[in-house]
């Protein structure tokens, strides 16, 4: 084990890549670089707030003492760092934004491992960069709270992310205006370290074959298969890897329906090059099953990045990062094929997803169609999306009326049922119990492998909401169950959480409405 402030780091990145060696913060465009050098602004007084001892442990770091903490606030850092923010584009919702890079994020280095291997160390709200545009590069107490619980709550749920190793306060007020409507306020400022092996996009990509810097694009391809896909070799390896990167987007894309992830701004400076959820901002949870739901008030005009949009959009993502790639082939004959081979990549990891989280014993005969008559049901209903699958899993064998039926799942309504609902709901709930009738495997099984796959436990928005409010008064015990619930999401310990969302929450900023800036 060792401490943040006095192990050496690696610098892979820093010193494989050309880069602005300048310092400066001045916002301006850097071509020729993939980064820019930059060190963290200091801040009036660091207090650490949380640290993920399981992360920690796992990496070998050591609990912080006061100089790590410094290192957390960014006032200090370890000689063997080499500090950057990257630079990379993007689309944002469907248009293409130029350069955009590491506004509010600097990487201080990477921590190194005894296999050989090391994890990327960044800090995100410590200050001005040289891609922060009119930003100040600061981050809030309620963005870093959001971001710091939820990529350890989607940890812990088995989802592909991005992991939180601290959380600190800063000291010092932050201006902002959370809904861009001309009232900005101060808010406590904080700073949260992310942790993960890469934080590469499928933007730094974009951004070379934007500028039509192909000397580096082929290096920066050649390296991260080099460095994250080691056992991609040959002379198609450009090809399997971009196979690789879209099966484990499809992989993300299932894991987040299967548990009701909302990311809320899938651009695609947002989409990593690993399959790993990234950047945490105005997501959501889905309290009321609606593929149209939204949680990120600049999206709401067409809804480009609600819940049962995702896959699509996942799609026309790698659309992207192929179009970025594809100066790399002399013939993107196959590069084409791949791209257009996800829905079937896709479409079996999401059944068989459905089909865990049914109790199905395998996707088999007519369960396609039942899956889908099933999603249309909820979607018609829509039930609070946990509580519904949890009262799936007790469903009594013998529950055939539909009064008795619409009364069992009633803890899970919103709205009171009308009459052709409650028509649907029994329908669909006997062909469901035939189809289960039809197992191989027991109904105790089923329901194992519906534990497994159905969580009991989800970071509401309004849970998060009140816990930051509760941190702005200077109180954690609120945050401090969160943290502890999110890490057993699929055990009945912590049902104090097992409720619906309440009235007050369906209008209150912050937690029904969230923007860019959340």
């Amino acid at each position: 084990m060792q401490n943040l402030s006095s192990n050496t780091f690696v610098n892979n990145f820093t010193e494989s890549f050309d880069g602005d060696q300048s310092g400066s913060l001045q916002p301006r465009q850097t071509p020729g670089v993939l980064y820019s050098k930059v060190m963290p602004s200091p801040v009036r007084k660091p207090q650490l707030l949380a640290w993920t001892e399981d992360l920690a442990a796992a990496l070998g770091i050591n609990t912080p003492d006061e100089k790590d903490v410094e290192l957390l606030g960014g006032n200090f850092v370890n000689p063997t760092m080499q500090p950057y923010a990257a630079c990379y584009a993007g689309h944002q919702f469907g248009n293409w934004a130029g350069q955009l890079g590491d506004g509010r994020a600097i990487t201080l280095g990477e921590w190194p491992q005894s296999s050989g291997n090391s994890w990327e160390l960044q800090l995100k709200g410590a200050g001005m960069t040289p891609y922060s545009r009119r930003a100040d590069g600061r981050a809030v107490l309620r963005s870093s709270v959001r971001e710091y619980l939820m990529s350890e709550a989607m940890y812990h749920l088995g989802v592909p992310t991005t992991r939180a190793l601290s959380l600190v306060a800063t000291g010092d007020p932050v201006r902002r205006d959370m809904f861009y409507d001309g009232r900005p306020a101060n808010e406590p400022g904080a700073i949260v370290m992310r942790a993960a092996p890469s934080f590469l996009r499928f933007g730094n990509f974009e951004m070379l074959a934007a500028r039509k810097e192909y000397d580096h694009l082929r290096q920066l391809a050649d390296w991260t298969i080099e460095n994250f896909y080691p056992h991609i070799k040959g002379e198609d390896k450009t090809l399997t890897w971009f196979k690789e990167v879209l099966e484990k987007t499809a992989t993300m894309v299932v894991e987040w329906l299967r548990v009701g992830f909302v990311h809320g701004v899938m651009n695609t400076d947002n989409m990593s090059i690993l399959g790993l959820t990234i950047d945490y901002g105005p997501f959501s949870f889905l309290d009321a099953y609606d593929p149209n739901f939204s949680p990120n008030t600049t999206d709401h005009p067409g809804l480009r990045y609600a819940f049962g949009k995702q896959h699509s959009i996942a799609y026309w993502n790698l659309g992207c990062l192929a179009n970025a790639i594809a100066p790399l082939f002399e013939d993107t004959a196959e590069l084409v094929k791949a791209l257009e081979n996800f829905a079937p990549v896709f479409y079996e990891k999401y059944y068989a997803m459905k089909a865990g989280k049914m109790g199905l014993d395998e996707v088999k005969g007519n369960d396609i169609e039942l899956i889908d008559q099933f999603e249309n049901l909820l979607a018609t209903l829509q039930p609070d999306m946990t509580i519904f699958y949890q009262l799936l899993i007790e469903l009594p064998e013998d529950l055939q009326d539909e009064q008795a039926i619409t009364t069992y799942f009633t803890p899970a309504l919103y709205d009171q049922p009308s009459s052709s609902e409650r028509e649907l709901l029994s329908k669909n709930i006997k062909n469901y119990q035939a189809r289960l009738a039809l197992n191989k495997t027991s109904r105790v099984n089923a329901q194992s492998q519906m534990r497994a796959n159905n969580p009991r436990f989800i970071l509401r928005n309004f849970l998060l909401y009140q816990a930051i409010q509760e941190l702005e008064k200077g109180e954690d015990g609120l945050f401090k169950r969160l943290q502890a619930a999110l890490q057993d999401p699929y055990a009945k310990t912590h049902d104090e959480f097992f409720v619906l969302r309440p009235e007050w929450a369906n209008e209150q900023p912050g937690s029904a409405t969230l923007s860019c800036s959340s």
